[in-house]
């Protein structure tokens, strides 16, 4: 290659290129973050139209890729859309399960249902900061998803935050396939809240730092959209498996604090210095020492 491709040449390139070529890559990335001990970190309860268009694209990607991660024994999150039947038969079906936000209003069998019965409940008083909040967890199992014979039947529980004035500051309730108890319903609780936070997060560093995610990248007349999502997807999770599993790779993103002076500093660096090897680059940012000459 005598010139590094324009901008322009690149985006033509990647336009044809189908993106199912690249699903494999994800799968080699979360081996790899398996074999380094990365996904023990992410670990939790021991293991266990627009709305159409999204929720036949959920089970699409179940249909395609979920018994691929089974063995993980994975947990999948998501919002009201995703507590329906059809959603959660497929996470069963592909081996994993499910842990969904279900609003009282979207689902009125479950408040049917639970009407007049007595709840299991649980109430923790916890310091949060410089305050104390009252946690207060309710559960029922064996409720049926819809008002059908053919309805699923699934485990409901919900968490109410008050203040110490008794005001109610956060209320939410969730369905599962899991068991729930007095034990584990304040971590499921969790695991259902985490699901805004890893969303929402994720997507800011992925357009605020240094990833440059936009909502569109220019069609293209083929798949180029979509080739420039999911390359920069494949660039994100690289970084998080390097981020759990390589030492060097943390002790270099300490010294230089955030995600752009990081991206930054490698490009900057190489255009003035030859490295033999990748340790020697993240050496020499991590601990600012030149890279060993040559023969």
């Amino acid at each position: 290659m005598r010139e590094i491709p324009g901008d322009s040449q690149i985006r033509a390139k990647l336009d044809a290129v189908e993106p199912a070529m690249f699903h494999p890559m994800f799968a080699d990335l979360v081996a790899e973050l398996d074999q380094c001990g990365g996904l023990d970190a992410m670990r939790c309860l021991d293991g266990h139209d627009k709305q159409d268009r999204e929720s036949r694209a959920a089970r699409r990607w179940l249909a395609t890729h979920g018994a691929r991660y089974a063995r993980f024994d994975p947990i999948c999150l998501g919002d009201d859309l995703f507590s329906r039947q059809p959603i959660c038969q497929a996470v069963l079906d592909t081996g994993g399960h499910f842990l969904f936000v279900c609003k009282p209003e979207s689902h009125k069998a479950i408040e049917e249902f639970r009407a007049g019965i007595i709840l299991d409940e649980r109430i923790d008083r916890v310091r949060n900061g410089k305050k104390w909040v009252t946690r207060r967890y309710r559960w029922l199992s064996g409720v049926p998803l819809r008002g059908d014979e053919k309805a699923m039947t699934v485990n409901w529980l919900s968490i109410e935050i008050s203040d110490d004035s008794g005001k109610v500051t956060y209320r939410n309730s969730f369905i599962t396939d899991l068991e729930v108890s007095r034990d584990n319903v304040a971590e499921l609780a969790a695991g259902g809240r985490a699901r805004w936070k890893i969303e929402n997060e994720t997507f800011n560093v992925l357009k605020t730092r240094g990833y440059d995610l936009e909502h569109n990248f220019g069609h293209g007349k083929l798949h180029l959209a979509t080739m420039l999502a999911i390359l920069n997807l494949l660039a994100f999770a690289c970084h998080t498996v390097c981020e759990l599993g390589d030492s060097a790779w943390r002790a270099a993103t300490r010294e230089l604090v955030t995600r752009q002076g990081f991206f930054q500093s490698p490009r900057t660096i190489t255009t003035y210095l030859v490295f033999p090897t990748w340790d020697d680059l993240l050496g020499t940012l991590a601990c600012t020492r030149p890279p060993p000459l040559g023969p």
